[in-house]
């Protein structure tokens, strides 16, 4: 986590209170937080003003813009359109990502251990126990793998990248949807929880013979072993940015209420299947009109400057026509 820790210490947390510049505080998702900590770098350095961004999951962070503590809240998962109506909020997609099951097994290489959706949700329901069991010895015939038993690694926030994760497994596994369901917070039938993506990273890098489920650009920072998934279409992906775009192509957002679009099991050969985007929240009649106003300075510059960035990590930028389709939004939507 030094990276992250780094980009804090070098400015995410705005030291200026000045009255001539309006802080803009922000607080909710941890899927998209290295990304927004390297935008908060570049734009205090390009700029000089400062972002204070909360990494605190996507359930805490819509309570917080809901209070109206903070600018803006994030999540991953979308607030549906009735919801926001009644907040007197909107939305918009700032970037999209992708999640990944990755594991702590002794001998085994990132991408060679084959999942599917359906074995995943066994494995987070406990009818999987140990890493040889059947199931996975058919998916992975040439690996050896150990007789140990399997410590699953989940969320114990509220979490936006849960919301995907339980989404994907009600839409491939069955008894997952009737049992388990799919939210930003679900009655766990087993596991060891952990706060935020960087919680269930840290411990999963911690603990052996582990499993769990984090943002990529986490896999990556912690150089944790990911594991393929075969996909809606019956072929096997990899965890790349080429499969995230794939997925990311369907999105239907201009027929889309409110920007209400979730990616998970997406069709095409080359789809990864849990890809989703990240969301910010804002009222339309903030209490704070000139910290609003910073904040939309902020989101327009990562549109603008910011792609570069979100590839290095992996993220995938918004299309440019959903960029002008969000600026009218603000243009109509909020009062500054």
């Amino acid at each position: 986590m030094n990276f992250i820790k780094s980009i804090v210490a070098a400015g995410l947390v705005a030291a200026s209170t000045s009255a001539f510049a309006a802080d803009i505080t922000g607080a909710g998702a941890t899927f998209p937080f290295p990304l927004y900590s390297k935008w908060a770098d570049a734009y205090k350095k390009e700029t000089g003003n400062g972002l204070n961004y909360q990494s605190i999951g996507s359930g805490a962070g819509i309570k917080q813009i809901i209070a109206k503590t903070v600018t803006f809240g994030a999540s991953d998962m979308p607030l549906k359109p009735e919801q926001l109506e009644k907040e007197g909020m909107i939305q918009w997609p700032q970037a999209m990502g992708a999640l990944v099951p990755v594991m702590n097994l002794e001998g085994i290489k990132p991408g060679e251990m084959v999942f599917t959706g359906e074995l995943l949700g066994d494995i987070y329901l406990g009818k999987i126990k140990t890493w040889n069991d059947p199931a996975i010895a058919k998916l992975n015939p040439k690996l050896k793998l150990p007789s140990d038993a399997i410590t699953v690694v989940r969320r114990s926030d509220g979490s936006g990248t849960t919301f995907l994760w339980t989404d994907y497994l009600s839409k491939v596994n069955s008894e997952w949807k009737t049992k388990v369901g799919s939210g930003t917070a679900v009655e766990w039938p087993v596991g060891v929880g952990a706060k935020g993506n960087e919680g269930v990273a840290g411990n999963v890098s911690q603990t052996k013979n582990s499993i769990g489920y984090v943002e990529y650009a986490y896999a990556k920072q912690n150089k944790l072993t990911y594991g393929a998934i075969v996909n809606k279409a019956g072929k096997t992906v990899q965890p790349t940015v080429a499969a995230f775009q794939a997925a990311a192509a369907n999105a239907d957002w201009a027929g889309s209420k409110n920007y209400y679009v979730i990616l998970t099991n997406q069709p095409g050969e080359a789809s990864w299947p849990i890809t989703g985007a990240t969301f910010i929240l804002m009222h339309k009649e903030p209490v704070d009109k000139a910290a609003s106003s910073e904040a939309i300075k902020f989101f327009t510059w990562a549109f603008e400057k910011g792609d570069k960035m979100a590839e290095e990590l992996d993220y995938i930028p918004m299309p440019p026509s959903v960029v002008k389709q969000v600026e009218k939004t603000w243009s109509a939507e909020i009062k500054s």
